[in-house]
């Protein structure tokens, strides 16, 4: 790093105070900037979730979040979930699943939907939206289980959090 000075007989010193200050403050902004592009590149957002399925009707009727990395516990996941139906395949060496279920809920008219998956800092975040039907909405009078099977990157963070957003 240079160091620019200069010299003026009048009032010399505070011209040199003001640079150094302004010299200062460049570089305190140019370390900020560098640490906001470090924070940025190892928070990285992975591809959106591939939706493998989705709906209202589970047998799993309890709520839950879950975390699925081989082909074993996707097939014991999936004969929970949904035994009659053909199970959807997934490339486990290159993807994982991870999904949300409600439980039970009263009537039709509820969701659940993973929107984003962030890898940051050895942390899987996964985040979900749940929706309800409004107040005055009519609806079908029958328990539902609502449910969303996403696959994602596949990623090496053992650490998973599920955070439901607004």
């Amino acid at each position: 790093m240079r160091r620019i000075s200069i010299t003026v007989d009048t009032e010399g010193s505070e011209v040199q105070t003001r640079l150094n200050l302004a010299l200062s403050l460049a570089v305190e902004s140019l370390i900020m900037l560098m640490f906001v592009a470090v924070v940025a590149a190892a928070a990285q957002s992975v591809p959106a979730p591939r939706t493998i399925d989705k709906g209202d009707q589970s047998n799993i009727d309890d709520r839950r979040e879950v975390v699925v990395r081989t082909a074993a516990e996707w097939q014991k996941l999936w004969q929970q979930h949904s035994p009659d139906r053909p199970m959807p395949s997934v490339d486990f060496s290159k993807e994982m699943v991870v999904g949300v279920f409600l439980g039970n809920r009263p009537t039709a008219g509820y969701g659940v939907a993973v929107v984003k998956t962030i890898d940051a800092n050895g942390v899987l975040h996964v985040q979900y939206r749940e929706s309800a039907p409004g107040r005055d909405a009519i609806t079908a009078q029958m328990l539902t289980f609502p449910y969303h099977l996403v696959a994602i990157s596949k990623s090496a963070s053992l650490d998973v959090t599920f955070e439901k957003i607004p």
